[in-house]
């Protein structure tokens, strides 16, 4: 193939590759938007939560090998990798929960501003708080403390060129995870009594309080469900990409904000669209003109959707009444 070919097809596989973490993440905010009108800027640190759950996690179920000991079989590893990950997803499920139950539920009623502004102070204190100096006599070192980790590898990676494009693994098994999680969740909000409880709430909280929905524990779920989801894109981010910090959801979170904006924040689709165009943007602006540029891009793009489209690809524009 000729070299401006491969270069591009290197260029949108490195980007849908980014650009599925950020879908994931922008799923967590667009839900709590859809139900609760809430910007919840804590979900990038629950994000960094997940990874570092899964690398505890990853630390007691992935034994270290001695030197020349032979890397465990392809079945035995995919099953450590799952349980890693399923594990942080049940960790920042709890988060979330926990989050939602003590920072958001006794201001719901009041005014947005003042959500908002615990969101930022929930985000802070993840942030800040992991960076606290380890506690002497825990079973695991928490907090970590601020310097970097890195993350365990939990499968072995390989490495193929087709046609020149260079693809790894990785990109194939977070690609594959982040579609079928996609997936699973449309047919969560779509074919089952809870999304259908999600729709109602979102649609008017009282009138489904009225015909007999549990408000308090849809929007729980839904918390719930959009952390582990966080937590996801945290483990599939973090094997290829292995250091981690406690400020590693900062950027990632905002970006993925941008992403559910973009995608018109509260539409589920919408934020897989804006997840994966993001992605791709960051990609080929990068690749195309000076990579300085890479984390500029996700910002232009909200200040041009802002300004041009504020209801995003896939959101509708709503009349509210005063």
């Amino acid at each position: 193939m000729p070299a401006r070919l491969v270069e591009l097809l290197q260029h949108l596989v490195n980007g849908l590759s980014v650009g599925t973490i950020y879908a994931l993440i922008a799923l967590g905010y667009t839900m709590v938007y859809g139900v609760l009108k809430l910007i919840n800027f804590a979900h990038g640190d629950v994000y960094m939560v997940g990874a570092f759950s899964g690398y505890y996690l990853a630390g007691r179920l992935v034994p270290e090998r001695a030197a020349g000991a032979p890397p465990p079989g392809l079945a035995g590893a995919t099953l450590q990798a799952a349980l890693v990950t399923l594990g942080a997803m049940a960790v920042c499920a709890l988060l979330g929960l926990a989050i939602e139950r003590f920072a958001y539920r006794p201001l719901r009623g009041r005014a947005r501003l003042t959500s908002l502004i615990t969101a930022i102070g929930v985000s802070l204190l993840l942030e800040y708080g992991f960076q606290l100096q380890p506690i002497r006599g825990l079973p695991v070192a928490f907090p970590p403390g601020p310097t970097p980790r890195f993350f365990p590898e939990l499968l072995p990676r390989a490495d193929w060129s087709l046609g020149g494009v260079s693809l790894s693994n990785y990109d194939v098994i977070g690609l594959a995870v982040a579609v079928a999680l996609m997936i699973g969740l449309q047919l969560v909000v779509y074919r089952t009594r809870f999304g259908t409880a999600m729709r109602a709430v979102s649609f008017d909280p009282k009138v489904a309080a009225l015909m007999g929905i549990p408000v308090d524990r849809i929007i729980a779920g839904t918390f719930a469900l959009g952390s582990a989801l966080a937590a996801a894109a945290a483990i599939l981010n973090a094997v290829p990409r292995p250091q981690i910090h406690p400020l590693f959801g900062l950027l990632p979170g905002l970006k993925a904000f941008v992403a559910a904006v973009l995608g018109g924040i509260g539409s589920v689709p919408g934020a897989m669209v804006g997840g994966l165009a993001l992605g791709l943007a960051e990609e080929l602006v990068a690749g195309y003109t000076a990579s300085s540029f890479k984390d500029a891009i996700a910002f232009t793009v909200l200040i041009l959707v802002l300004l041009f489209r504020p209801d995003g690809l896939f959101g509708r524009a709503r009349v509210e009444k005063v």
